[in-house]
């Protein structure tokens, strides 16, 4: 019997289907040491989802072992990108991409996301959030890309929501720039 890539949850338990996550991370590795692979980068780590399966993988370890994975990946573009065109060519990447998230920090509180449909992110806590961001942005606080990978937000409904599709792409966007810098 093969040992497994991570710890398991109990018997009756639900985690992360352990094929298709030993599968993602064989192609992860591939595609790590081969970085002409096309389609395969940090966006591709940081997007990966699994079927949850009885007896599956731990859930928060594969997440954790996919942030160390997406951070490698940002790390080794970063030095690519180095060694072809210089310190300047990442840096001013990475400032490109941290200005395109400037806009939104600007809106006033509440008018900040396209108000949910139906459920989604209360907007008081994803305010508190992008406002903590964008003290950030204007040196006034620390900020890490763990910290705002683990944030959570109370569910509220229509117009006291932000659709939570577009708050976790904004805030995607905003961890690899943090992660960029780290």
């Amino acid at each position: 019997m093969s040992e497994d890539t991570f710890e398991r949850v109990g018997r009756v338990k639900w985690g992360y289907n352990p094929a298709q996550v030993d599968e993602f991370l064989a192609l992860a590795k591939e595609a790590y040491g081969n970085p002409s692979l096309s389609g395969f980068d940090e966006g591709t780590v940081r997007n990966a989802a699994f079927d949850r399966s009885r007896h599956g993988y731990v859930p928060d370890e594969v997440d954790a072992a996919l942030d160390r994975l997406e951070a490698a990946f940002i790390k080794a573009k970063r030095a690519r990108i180095v060694a072809s065109s210089g310190e300047n060519a990442w840096l001013n990447e990475t400032y490109s991409d941290a200005k395109s998230l400037y806009p939104r920090l600007l809106r006033p509180r509440g008018e900040r996301f396209k108000d949910a449909e139906q459920w989604g992110y209360k907007k008081e806590d994803v305010d508190a959030v992008i406002d903590r961001l964008a003290d950030y942005f204007d040196g006034k606080t620390e900020l890490s890309s763990q910290e705002l990978r683990a944030c959570v937000f109370e569910q509220s409904k229509k117009s006291k929501a932000y659709d939570p599709a577009v708050v976790d792409v904004y805030l995607e966007r905003a961890m690899s720039v943090l992660v960029a810098v780290e």
